[in-house]
């Protein structure tokens, strides 16, 4: 009788088991949410993460046929891009009373993402967009080097590297990244037509694109990339991505992913810069992969405590310190090795703090992500700028109407 008593009490205390499903990534990133995971398991003996990690390349496949199939895990992480249309379509639970208010409100917008007003996930890290130059070749080249408080304006850097290519300084003054595709193009591009006033879509509705994507504040910032082009200040393809690290390019416009090689390679001579300035103020975007629980989840206690616990000012520090990431909050970041005050990537954390643009919130963002791409790719190969933004912009709405606005009605 006492073994079995004992047998009972046994299962009783064994801890609730909870599915999470991860991308995978580099060692780095990896790693650091696997230590995670094990200093929550470690950290009480209510429940228990078995964590999965599943091929990047069909990650949001595998999510799509799970739900299908109703074997969604508890816990999966999400693209920032793609919340939005995971939440539309009923995969991810609101977490609006799952995760604790005032850690909510520390945290930096990248950290979050939301449709229809509903938080839906939430990040340990940001990337942000930055100019890097080198102190010792912009003073050289009597360069004015920008800063928060006077970033470059368009048509200042416009000037800057036409001067460095009539000089032959540099046969390209400028690097954008023309040997990736995909979302580096919205992630990367549509900032500029943000800064400009413009932008990718009606935020106010989430349905119009007319008038907005091929509007007159956006085609500015358009035009202002295809005179790089025309003009011969980038390449239209790179053959590999190692020309700032060679000297071929004097800034490179990139993300702050790329910090670490840099700074290896030329320490104090690497210049941050903020973004160009098409008018009102630079803008970066923000959110990167973040976590969220399924609807489905039996357990959404447990899941919601691995969350909270995830967000905890010495987790992000961790996760940061671990893989050189953007911190998403004051606290986390003055704990960090790199991010605190003074600190050689500080910046990167004002950027995403005072730059920051969500990306659209709305499920029809991988249409508009994959129409602007293919209209600024088009450009780049010497399409007229509107015709190829007009079609963009009709792929856009067309898409919207077939699936009855996303959950949008018409509104303002």
């Amino acid at each position: 009788m006492l073994f079995f008593l004992l047998f009972v009490k046994a299962i009783y205390a064994a801890p609730v088991i909870l599915k999470l499903w991860r991308h995978e990534t580099g060692d780095q990133e990896l790693n650091a949410s696997i230590q995670a995971i094990k200093r929550f398991n470690a950290a009480q003996n209510q429940w228990h993460i078995n964590y999965a990690t599943l091929p990047q390349s069909s990650y949001t496949e595998s999510i799509t046929a799970a739900a299908l199939a109703k074997q969604l895990p508890c816990i999966l992480d999400v693209d920032q891009p793609t919340v939005a249309n995971f939440a539309w379509a009923g995969h991810l639970l609101p977490l609006d009373k799952l995760i604790d208010k005032k850690t909510l409100n520390k945290l930096t917008q990248g950290a979050k993402s939301f449709y229809q007003g509903q938080l839906y996930s939430i990040g340990q890290f940001d990337v942000v967009l930055t100019l890097f130059a080198r102190k010792s070749i912009l003073q050289k080249l009597d360069i004015r080097i920008a800063d928060m408080n006077q970033p470059y304006s368009a048509d200042e850097f416009l000037h800057i590297l036409r001067k460095l290519k009539n000089d032959n300084v540099v046969t390209y003054p400028l690097d954008i990244n023309t040997l990736s595709k995909g979302e580096w193009i919205a992630y990367g591009f549509s900032p500029w037509l943000q800064s400009a006033g413009g932008d990718l879509i009606n935020r106010k509705n989430f349905i119009q694109a007319e008038g907005i994507l091929n509007g007159p504040k956006s085609m500015q910032a358009i035009h202002w990339y295809k005179t790089l082009f025309t003009e011969k200040l980038v390449e239209r393809q790179t053959v590999d991505d190692q020309g700032f690290l060679q000297g071929r390019v004097i800034f490179h416009y990139t993300g702050s992913w790329s910090a670490k090689d840099y700074t290896d390679a030329f320490k104090d001579d690497l210049l941050i810069i903020p973004p160009i300035d098409f008018g009102n103020g630079p803008k970066v975007g923000s959110g990167s992969w973040q976590w969220g629980i399924s609807r489905s989840c039996k357990h959404q206690e447990a899941a919601a405590a691995f969350l909270n616990f995830l967000l905890k000012p010495e987790e992000i520090a961790k996760f940061s310190d671990a893989t050189g990431l953007v911190p998403v909050s004051d606290e986390a970041a003055a704990l960090t090795q790199n991010y605190r005050q003074g600190d050689k990537w500080r910046k990167f954390y004002e950027y995403s703090k005072r730059y920051s643009v969500a990306r659209p919130e709305t499920p029809a963002y991988p249409i508009i992500s994959s129409s602007f791409e293919k209209a600024m790719l088009d450009i780049r190969n010497g399409k007229d700028e509107l015709d190829a933004i007009d079609a963009a912009v009709d792929d856009i709405e067309y898409n919207i109407l077939r699936n009855r606005g996303y959950g949008f009605t018409t509104g303002e």
